[in-house]
């Protein structure tokens, strides 16, 4: 029997929203129903593209919520209207997924998790880098225990659109806006991924600066204050007391999406780069060398269609969760804390054993 196809609404039709609208396209269980945006010029041009008739295109995310007929909905809004948009889908009883971080703040993804936790429902938070078949198999090799006892976790996330002063004040630049700078923007996917792969984040001491402190503001008139982080260091120890280092930056001059997860343990190491697509550099007990392994094709996933996956009732257990989002926001937090005061931060295991 042919399964219909999921009816998905698109909240938001900037940048990420390609992506979810490519994943929905290239997937043969479901379909761009009706699409969301501010922009009434974005609106009708996605809308002809994508053959949406007028009548399911929407300015306000609320009248497409409405619609029986929408299976669920992806959201990839600014962060600023993330934590509405999904808690309006809760109410609403539309299953959804989120683009990270998840909230402005804590306190924001404290009230999505408590109202899902009394009334569930289908979801995903877009931690992308999860659906790697490289991430995936190191994992596999991690629960394996192929590395020992893990001592060390060093990462990167770099990249350097941000070196040109001519980029005016977007949104990713201001506060209010967005929550932090590269912290939330690349740091909430390194996070995510030592969590996925390690383990829980117990303190954490940062510092964070921004390097280009004025931009052009939108409206062409005069200059505005950026008030985020453009890079940011963290040292970090796990619940199990290894140790960690992550470096993000927008101003690394040559990087256009460099990520790195190095994992070492007592019996072995591995390299993960996202640039080298499918593969785990890995030296193991006696070996002389690391060697480049490929990853066995089982691993392979794909984000939009595991969300699909989740919502036929056939998800693996890997998606992140609004939980896992809570737990990276109150990290993201704790770390703008650090680099605030100039010290270390306990983040409270009350909050990483689940509120």
């Amino acid at each position: 029997m042919h399964m219909k196809k999921l009816k998905i609404g698109v909240i938001g039709l900037g940048g990420i929203a390609n992506f979810h609208i490519e994943g929905i396209l290239a997937s043969g269980s479901a379909e761009v129903w009706s699409i969301c945006d501010c922009n009434e010029e974005a609106l009708l041009a996605k809308g002809e593209e994508l053959n949406v008739p007028p009548e399911r295109r929407y300015v306000n995310h609320l009248d497409m919520l409405k619609d029986s007929e929408v299976d669920a909905v992806t959201i990839g809004t600014p962060n600023i209207n993330h934590f509405t948009i999904a808690y309006d889908a809760i109410k609403h009883r539309k299953p959804f997924a989120l683009e990270k971080p998840i909230a402005l703040d804590a306190k924001e993804a404290e009230i999505l998790r408590l109202a899902l936790g009394s009334d569930p429902l289908p979801h995903m938070v877009c931690f992308t880098y999860r659906y790697k078949s490289a991430v995936r198999y190191a994992k596999h090799l991690l629960e394996q225990g192929a590395l020992g006892k893990i001592n060390h976790v060093y990462s990167q996330y770099l990249q350097s659109w941000s070196i040109n002063e001519d980029i005016p004040l977007v949104w990713r630049f201001r506060k209010e806006l967005s929550g932090s700078g590269a912290l939330g923007d690349l740091g909430s996917h390194i996070l995510d991924l030592k969590r996925f792969l390690v383990g829980e984040t117990v303190r954490v001491i940062a510092d964070a600066g921004t390097i280009v402190k004025e931009r052009g503001q939108l409206s062409g008139d005069g200059k505005g204050e950026v008030d985020v982080d453009d890079f940011c260091h963290v040292l970090a120890r796990f619940a199990d007391g290894a140790s960690s280092s992550m470096s993000i930056s927008r101003f690394a001059y040559g990087r256009g999406n460099y990520q790195q997860i190095e994992i070492y343990g007592t019996q072995g190491a591995l390299v993960y780069n996202l640039e080298e697509e499918d593969t785990i550099h890995i030296k193991l007990g006696e070996e002389q060398q690391f060697r480049k392994i490929e990853i066995p094709g089982s691993f392979a996933a794909n984000q939009m269609q595991s969300f699909f996956d989740l919502l036929n009732g056939k998800g693996d257990g890997l998606d992140a969760t609004i939980e896992d989002g809570c737990i990276n926001q109150v990290t993201l937090d704790a770390i703008v804390q650090s680099f605030t005061e100039e010290r270390w931060i306990t983040i409270g295991q009350e909050v990483l054993i689940h509120g």
